[in-house]
């Protein structure tokens, strides 16, 4: 089974966490490990220097896949926006994450639990 893996995750990844770790081989076992461009972006934006910004770089290359954002992804997540900003203060990074996992019909693993676990029918992993 693929896994759409959250930026938090990755942040755990490379400040050496082992659950990460663990966690990555486990599901790369599985299938393949995805990332949504808004997971990219996030992690490119936190890099405060050149040999920061090539760590990250390479990191997503080696481990990871970039699951594109596309139309029906798109106005999914406009809909989950519809539904849950209100209720549950669902904002645009997690509506597209949620958006593009449900779309693709991937497991999301995500530290972030109680950002996603009221949308329904989101196949969201445990973290560890």
């Amino acid at each position: 089974m693929d896994t759409l893996v959250d930026t938090d995750i990755i942040i755990d990844f490379s400040r050496g966490v082992a659950d990460a770790a663990n966690v990555f081989s486990a599901r790369a076992q599985l299938g393949t490990l995805f990332i949504s461009p808004i997971t990219a972006i996030e992690l490119l934006v936190g890099c405060a220097n050149r040999n920061e910004q090539n760590q990250i770089d390479g990191l997503l290359q080696q481990r990871f896949t970039v699951s594109p954002i596309d139309a029906t992804t798109s106005l999914r997540a406009i809909d989950l926006v519809r539904q849950y900003h209100l209720s549950h203060g669902l904002q645009l990074a997690d509506a597209l994450i949620a958006a593009e996992s449900l779309t693709q019909n991937i497991a999301l693993l995500t530290k972030n639990q109680k950002h996603y676990r009221y949308i329904i029918g989101l196949n969201l992993l445990p973290y560890p």
